[in-house]
């Protein structure tokens, strides 16, 4: 076999990892690293905010997010949902679990993606001004030190990914509480 050849075999194989389409999930090495914990300060009650949140995977989906997701089943308060992202020019696709605990929790459940085990919860407090939102979980992946700098850099797009997703989330349930007539 040719060096070309097994460089391309070699990307080919860090592409399909990359994006998603195959997950290597061995349980040989196996190594956790923590995501998050990320805190917000919303000024909406607690209640918009996770209606914002669960708003596309129990309704309709936006014509916004019809290119980052996809419903494929859905239940009163569980949906398995494939999420699009991308990551440096090219596209990842993760297919989740999705819990709803009205008004309080939403929790992620990785099923397939470019690692193994991701498992993330958004928990919502009501405060004096609002809702506070906190983002954390962990990542694992196998292999060893191989396996750790692998989920490191996986770590790095998806805190990105989460915290772009929460900006919108922030703007529009704010935008919300202000249109919402006072209550007495």
């Amino acid at each position: 076999m040719s060096a070309i050849a097994l460089a391309a075999g070699a990307w080919r194989g860090y592409r399909l990892l990359a994006s998603g389409a195959v997950t290597i999930d061995v349980g040989v090495g196996r190594r956790l690293r923590a995501l998050g914990p990320v805190k917000w300060e919303i000024v909406a009650p607690r209640d918009v905010v996770f209606d914002v949140i669960t708003a596309p995977y129990l309704g309709r989906i936006p014509r916004a997010l019809e290119n980052k997701l996809r419903v494929w089943e859905r239940a009163s308060n569980m949906v398995l949902a494939a999420h699009f992202t991308e990551v440096k020019g090219s596209t990842t696709t993760t297919v989740e679990t999705v819990r709803f605990d009205r008004p309080a929790r939403i929790d992620f459940r990785l099923v397939r993606g470019p690692v193994p085990h991701v498992k993330e919860s958004f928990v919502l407090s009501a405060t004096e001004t609002g809702t506070s939102l906190t983002w954390e979980g962990e990542l694992g992946t196998d292999f060893w030190a191989v396996g750790a700098w692998w989920g490191d850099r996986v770590a790095v797009s998806w805190e990105r990914a989460v915290r772009a997703s929460l900006r919108t989330v922030i703007t529009e349930s704010e935008r919300r509480a202000r249109s919402r007539p006072a209550r007495d």
